[in-house]
Formats: C-alpha cells, structure tokens, sequence
C-alpha cells in the first residue's frame, strides 16, 4: 500500500486557515498536519484542536515559542532600535521567521513533502514565511493557496466556509472579523473601514491598549533592569523574557501607550493601511535608547542609528535570516556587553517619561558635564577642534 504524502499547515484555528485546510484535503492526496506555533497570541487550544479534528486532521501540533520568539527574535530587533517607516515596530514582521523555521522542523520530522501558509496574495507575510522556508529547508515545496485557488475575496471565503460547515467567526459589531495578527509582541488590525485612510480607527478594534482618555489619572512607574542589552528583569525581580514582555504589555496597554495608525509600503509594491497596538515593545525601545545614551560612546550610538533603517527593511522585507541582517546584528551588537543597568519609566495617558537612569558604566563623566570648575576637560582644546571643523566647511 503506498504511503500517503503529508503538508504541514501553518494552522491557526481561525476562517482562512480552516478554509485552507478542507481545500489541501480536497485538491491534493495528501494528510494535512495541522501546525500551530504558539508566539503569544490570544488562541483557545481547546478550539483549535476541536476545530481541526472536525476537519479530520489525526495530527495536531502547538508548538510553545514564546521565550524563543522574545529572547532570540524580539530582543536581538530591540537591539536595533528597528523602526520601519519611522514608527512600526515589526510585530508582524518578526514572528514569521520564527514560525516558518520551526513549521519546517516539524515538516522534517512527519517526513512531510510540503508545507503552506495562509498568507493573501497581496500581503507581505507570504515572502516572509516562504524566505523562511527556503532558508530552512529548500527542498520542501510550497503552497500557497491564495496565489493558485479560485477564491478571490472574502465573500467568496465566507461561501466556501457556507458550504463546508466551517464556523464563520464574528466580530464585536455581529459582522465579519477584521484581518488580525497577533502575538505576545503586538496587535494589527486591518480591512472593512481602516481601508479608506480617511476614516477614522473605530476605538472597538482596539484589543490590547486602553485609550489615553480612559487611562487611570494616577501615573504608573515601572524599572527595567538590563544585562548585556537585554531586560533581565523588572524592579529588581529577575522574570523569562516572555514574562517581561507580557507585564509590560498590561502595565503600558492600561496606561494607552503604544498604538500607532500607519499607511506603510508593503514589500510587493502597495500601500495598506493598518493599525497596530504594541504596548510593551514601546517601553522597551525607550528605555534601551535610555540604557545606551549612558553605556556607549558616541560613534557606536551613531553607528547603530545609521544601518537602522536598513535593519528595520530587512526585517520588515522578510529577510531576517539574510547574510546582510546577519551583518547588520553584529554591528549592533559590538558593544552590547557593556549595556547593564537600570531604567525608570514614567507611564501616563499614552505619555513615557524617562525619570532616571543608572549604570555603573564609565561612558557619562558627572565630573566632565559639570557647571562646576574641573581639570578633567580642557576648554582650551575646543577652539582647535572648532578651526578643524572651520576647514572642513570648504
């Protein structure tokens, strides 16, 4: 008897990925594994498998990522200060990789010929997810049924799913959902009324941050505690990277900080808008330029914010796993060894206030920025760096 093929699903539990998982059973001979990579996000397991067992998966897999995906994904990007566009933090973005290797280790392991996704055509996350793959495992084949099916939009999802018996989830107004992606480092949200730029993002969407209006009047405080550039713990209480993450996210989402409303240029060449709540990793990127501004010399800082926007690129792009990302970490990571210390944050109404720093590193002098007289810094050198500086102006 000849053996049957397998796939390994990217299986979130949800409409699209049903969907795709009753049309690989239908078009291909092959037994669908169902594969979920746990990074945080808000999923019922019981659903999941509940959901998949009707649809005669035998094997279900959830994978817990979450202290990888924040030690080795989110942190080493933090490091980068990587900021796409300005303002997005990558939430999205960075999760792929992390999801596409692992979905390939499992794919490995059944012995499976092929893997898919769930992505849209028109989106980023199917570079990312198939670079991912690539990388990881090249002979595996790919599909993708977005770019090969005869489902066109969402309506002609919501049929299929008609006809199947495949639950149509609802949204908090009794319509359709909203296309979201979430995980422990973020929320976007996009489609329906956030597609025309100039409406206004209905406050209900928002899932993880209370707005600034209805934040609490009273300020919260909070100290991050550093160790080689990354947090190690809060207010001197040493916690996994998955627990920091995930008690800054409440403590920055009930204060309202960290939403941000974007029109970004994707990878394929459109724009899109989206909406996207990523509480803690805000505090974290302000706190790590605060622990940096007293633990590194000038040139390494300004270094740092020069390969940036092309780290933050990549990375959006879906070329985490690239030899240039790769080169661009190191220069980020030159120095993180001296990054130790502490950070104080200030939370209120959407509003981060840095009220203290402390390090026991040398690279701020008291004794050089005082007003007070000192003989560690010669003033009578800064007329001949000044006439340098007058020749290069020329």
């Amino acid at each position: 008897m000849k053996k049957q093929k397998k796939i390994v699903l990217a299986y979130s539990g949800g409409l699209d990925t049903s969907i795709i998982l009753k049309w690989l059973q239908e078009n291909y001979d092959a037994e669908v594994i169902a594969y979920t990579a746990d990074v945080g996000q808000e999923m019922d397991r019981k659903k999941i498998i509940k959901n998949a067992k009707k649809l005669g998966v035998k094997k279900i897999i959830i994978q817990d990522l979450k202290n990888i995906f924040v030690k080795d994904y989110v942190y080493p990007m933090i490091r980068g200060h990587a900021l796409y566009e300005g303002v997005y933090l990558l939430g999205t973005s960075i999760a792929r990789p992390l999801i596409a290797k692992d979905q390939i280790r499992v794919a490995k392991k059944f012995n499976a010929y092929a893997v898919s996704h769930g992505s849209t055509g028109k989106g980023n996350d199917q570079v990312r997810f198939e670079l991912g793959y690539h990388y990881f495992g090249p002979k595996i084949k790919i599909i993708a049924p977005w770019r090969i099916w005869k489902l066109k939009s969402r309506t002609d999802l919501i049929n299929y799913a008609k006809k199947h018996g495949i639950p149509i989830p609802k949204d908090k107004k009794g319509a359709p959902p909203f296309s979201v992606d979430d995980n422990l480092f973020h929320t976007s949200t996009e489609g329906k009324v956030l597609e025309n730029p100039k409406n206004s993002a209905p406050e209900f969407i928002f899932q993880r941050t209370t707005s600034p209006e209805k934040a609490p009047n009273k300020p919260s405080f909070i100290t991050i505690n550093y160790k080689n550039g990354d947090p190690v713990g809060l207010n001197g209480k040493k916690l996994s990277p998955a627990k920091v993450l995930s008690k800054l996210n409440q403590l920055a989402g009930k204060n309202g900080i960290g939403r941000v409303d974007l029109v970004e240029n994707r990878f394929i060449g459109i724009k899109s808008r989206g909406v996207y709540e990523t509480p803690g990793g805000t505090l974290l990127l302000v706190a790590h330029r605060a622990i940096e501004s007293v633990t590194l010399d000038k040139d390494t800082m300004h270094k740092k914010d020069e390969v940036m926007p092309r780290y933050a690129e990549l990375v959006y792009n879906g070329y985490w796993y690239s030899k240039e990302r790769f080169k661009l970490q190191k220069i980020v990571d030159l120095k993180r060894n001296k990054v130790n210390g502490s950070v104080k944050l200030k939370l209120y109404k959407g509003n981060i206030t840095i009220q203290s720093r402390q390090t026991s590193s040398n690279a701020y002098s008291m004794k050089k920025v005082s007003f007070e007289e000192n003989k560690t810094f010669n003033k009578e050198n800064v007329e001949r760096f000044i006439n340098l500086h007058k020749k290069k102006l020329r």
